[in-house]
């Protein structure tokens, strides 16, 4: 099929150079470092943050939002896995849908990775700024003011500590992925560690009568909780944009794209519950900074607030991190591909990273941080990666029938049960996010046809190949 510019699995693989040395990428990244990494994108504002969002939609039950969000991943993450372990590139999602939809599909897929990663590494941010005032707050009695932590929409001029971790993490992220990754396994080890001592001291002060009414809202409000709680997941496929820095990629991914969803569902129902269960769902829901709250209003001290709002600055930190490793190495496939700029494949033979493209995106993704709100930009996130879940799902299937004999370390179990289930979901979901995020997710595909059309498709490296083969072939004819 000629017209969808198909690039196939191995074509992507040899270019790439994913099983040798990758496009000038060292390899350094194991099992654990892969595992942490993934922990390090998941857990973070979505719970330290979003917690209470999720809380004010669905009541106790948001426990029940949790699984459901969960499974939607679940279905999705076994996608992730097949397409991670046989095309082990950095491009993520948006190589998968070259190699099964077509440059096309594959360049929109890219453009909603851009509104995926940059939407929530500028949402993560924002969420840092909250409990970096708690901190401050809790050590010194002190805060830093409005105009200058949050963004006009909140009340502010600038948020200045978003704009500083967005500043902080391009600085790690230049010096080495081997840097970069013992940073975020470290502050992985700790957010997990402060989330479980969390627990611990919400289940000390847990009463049953907390729980109930148990869905104040119905089903209508834990199908809004879900949606909610979905932006708590977000950042598990960044795992496969490690493909190129993996030493052993095509087992390892898998592993800990499964290992990370099944910690992350395990730590969120339980941190919940916790919540809820010591001063109750009316308390915890629409509050800023909730598990500081819970804490200080538990042990009566703000020790204790000071603890989980440290371990919110670094566990945010580390999920800024992680995105915005995942946003550099997709833009790095694609201007492979000549879809976007070539500045963003430049790697330094210094640092082994992509330098360039590193500043280029800090600098675009703290203009929204510093100015934007976190409401107002969660709901788009969230559509914009459905859909991009929505493909994977669609990618098994056509690479099933497409390259059956591709090796795959690992297989979606139930073929083709659960990705049939997966597009289900994610369609739901959607669907729950409501009509006007619709119509903004509609303008900016929109102007993602635009750019492919004036950019993309004009500079596509498949369709260069193409037409010269074309002409050499008719130059050959001719001769003849």
């Amino acid at each position: 099929m000629p017209a969808l510019r198909i690039k196939s699995p191995e074509l992507l693989v040899a270019e790439s150079g994913a099983d040798l040395e990758g496009h000038g990428l060292k390899r350094t990244m194991g099992l654990f470092q892969l595992i942490c990494f993934g922990v390090g994108a998941i857990v973070g504002t979505g719970i330290f943050v979003g917690l209470s969002d999720s809380v004010a939609q669905a009541g106790p039950a948001v426990v029940v939002s949790f699984v459901l969000a969960a499974i939607t991943c679940v279905f999705t993450a076994f996608a992730f896995a097949e397409l991670g372990g046989a095309i082990p590139v950095s491009g993520s999602s948006y190589s998968f849908a070259y190699a099964g939809l077509g440059e096309r599909t594959a360049f929109l897929v890219g453009w909603c990775l851009l509104l995926e990663y940059g939407v929530s590494v500028s949402a993560v941010a924002v969420g840092w700024s909250q409990y970096v005032n708690e901190l401050l707050d809790s050590l010194t009695g002190l805060q830093l003011p409005a105009a200058l932590s949050a963004g006009p929409g909140d009340g502010g001029v600038i948020n200045l500590p978003a704009v500083v971790v967005i500043a902080l993490a391009s600085v790690l992220l230049v010096r080495g992925v081997r840097e970069s990754a013992r940073a975020t396994a470290a502050m992985a080890v700790l957010k997990l560690a402060i989330l479980v001592v969390f627990c611990a001291i919400g289940f000390s002060a847990f009463k049953d009568g907390n729980l109930t009414p148990f869905s104040p809202v119905g089903l209508g409000g834990i199908g809004a909780g879900t949606t909610a709680a979905f932006f708590s997941y977000i950042g598990f496929d960044a795992i496969t944009t490690a493909g190129e820095e993996a030493r052993n990629p095509r087992r390892d991914i898998p592993i800990a794209i499964l290992v990370c969803l099944g910690l992350a569902t395990l730590l969120y129902c339980a941190v919940a519950l916790a919540a809820i269960g010591a001063i109750g769902g009316g308390q915890v829901g629409g509050r800023p900074a909730a598990l500081s709250y819970v804490v200080n209003e538990v042990t009566g001290s703000t020790a204790g607030g000071a603890v989980i709002a440290f371990g919110a600055v670094v566990a945010i930190a580390s999920v800024v991190l992680a995105v915005m490793y995942g946003q550099t190495r997709i833009l790095m496939s694609m201007a492979r591909d000549g879809l976007v700029p070539r500045v963003f494949e430049r790697v330094s033979p210094k640092t082994s990273t992509p330098v360039t493209g590193t500043l280029l995106v800090a600098l675009v993704f703290a203009v929204p941080a510093a100015f934007a709100s976190l409401d107002a930009v969660v709901n788009l996130c969230t559509i914009g990666t459905l859909a991009i879940m929505a493909v994977v799902n669609v990618t098994v299937i056509a690479l099933r029938r497409r390259e059956p004999g591709l090796a795959r370390s690992f297989r979606v179990p139930l073929y083709p049960v659960i990705p049939v289930l997966g597009v289900g979901f994610c369609l739901y979901l959607m669907y729950e996010t409501g009509w006007t995020t619709w119509v903004q997710f509609a303008a900016f595909l929109a102007a993602g046809c635009l750019v492919y059309a004036l950019y993309g498709r004009r500079n596509s490296r498949l369709a260069r190949s193409a037409a010269a083969t074309r002409t050499d072939a008719e130059a050959v004819a001719q001769e003849a």
